[in-house]
């Protein structure tokens, strides 16, 4: 008997809906249930072929049981190494290599000092750019945690002075600085087994309870094609990333989908927030992945996901997809980029020292 298992937090109609239907397909040699831990010793094996992670972003007790779990023959989902070690200001320059549009973004080093270092510990960081840095990005700007999630510490910035005021409060967190894009039109799409997606109207101005109600504003043929760009990178963001339950947001701009937010070890799932329809897919999309996972696990053997990034890595390639995904060509004008690069190299203004 081959074990799925699910382990949740505070989350109450996803974990029961997942665990009935996988077990009412009456799989044989498997069934589902609420993942049950009493002990954790090291290199021993779980009970569970599969076991589906809602929580462990929060609760590090539950990551270190997980890996442990992968080490020994569990098929964990998310894979708990790779989120572990994933970032926000990575997954855009993983984007930018894949074509995916995403908004201008820059890195900025945390305000405070990490603990026990001092100025000796910065002798290769020089005086940040802020001129260039200002003309790249612009005003307003988003600043944000360059890991990180629940919109914990964003800050609208509208201007230099607001910058350093909101940049004074951020701590030892290194932050990134993000251009503002202005959307006609926003979706936040499901995507499972690296394959399988719903593309989802979604009003992120909207109270949590509401964000699910929108009405796309393309429409014919302009949503039609909108809609294959958008699964197109949807599915090139997993594949790199070998995430197997993930979200994908993206903000329109005159009819180009950037991708706004494509890190999501545990996407929301909850029936009251997604709405019935989306509830109803991203349920049945769950328990028929994890069926395969379960039906694919091989004891003792990795049965994690990784994204192809990490595999063509391994052979010392940069970046080659294990096959090809057809990708629009619906991208942001090069011209206008490389010209604007052009300006900002021509008029590159002299270092200036943060207040």
């Amino acid at each position: 008997m081959k074990k799925i298992g699910i382990l949740f937090g505070q989350e109450n109609s996803f974990p029961q809906a997942f665990v009935d239907r996988v077990n009412s397909k009456n799989e044989t040699g498997i069934v589902a249930e609420f993942v049950s831990i009493d002990k954790v010793v090291q290199g021993e094996a779980t009970d569970y072929a599969v076991i589906i992670d809602r929580i462990s972003q929060d609760v590090p007790f539950y990551r270190a049981y997980l890996k442990n779990a992968a080490l020994s023959g569990t098929a964990v989902v998310n894979n708990p190494f790779w989120w572990s070690a994933d970032e926000k200001f990575f997954n855009n320059a993983i984007a930018t290599k894949l074509n995916v549009p995403v908004p201008n973004t820059v890195l900025l080093p945390s305000k405070a000092r990490p603990d026990d270092t001092n100025e000796n510990s910065f002798r290769n960081l020089k005086m940040m750019d802020w001129e260039y840095i200002f003309k790249y990005i612009g005003f307003p700007a988003y600043m944000k945690p360059h890991s990180g999630g629940g919109w914990k510490s964003v800050y609208k910035i509208y201007n230099a002075d607001d910058l350093w005021e909101k940049y004074a409060e951020t701590g030892q967190l290194v932050m990134m600085l993000q251009e503002e894009i202005i959307f006609d039109d926003y979706f936040r799409c499901y995507c499972i087994g690296g394959t399988d997606v719903r593309i989802m109207p979604y009003e992120p101005r909207n109270p949590h309870h509401l964000r699910y109600a929108a009405e796309p504003k393309a429409t014919g043929e302009a949503y039609k094609k909108l809609m294959t760009t958008v699964k197109n990178y949807v599915i090139a963001l997993n594949r790199a990333l070998g995430y197997d339950f993930n979200t994908v947001e993206f903000a329109v701009r005159d009819g180009i989908p950037y991708a706004i937010d494509f890190c999501n070890p545990a996407p929301d799932a909850d029936i009251n927030s997604v709405g019935p329809d989306n509830f109803e897919w991203v349920v049945e999309a769950a328990a028929n992945m994890a069926i395969s996972r379960a039906k694919a696990q091989k004891p003792g053997g990795d049965n994690l996901t990784w994204g192809s990034y990490i595999q063509s890595s391994a052979h010392g390639q940069l970046f080659v997809p294990e096959q090809p995904v057809e990708v629009s060509t619906e991208k942001p004008v090069e011209k206008k980029k490389a010209k604007k690069e052009e300006s900002l190299a021509a008029d590159k203004p002299k270092a200036k020292k943060a207040k």
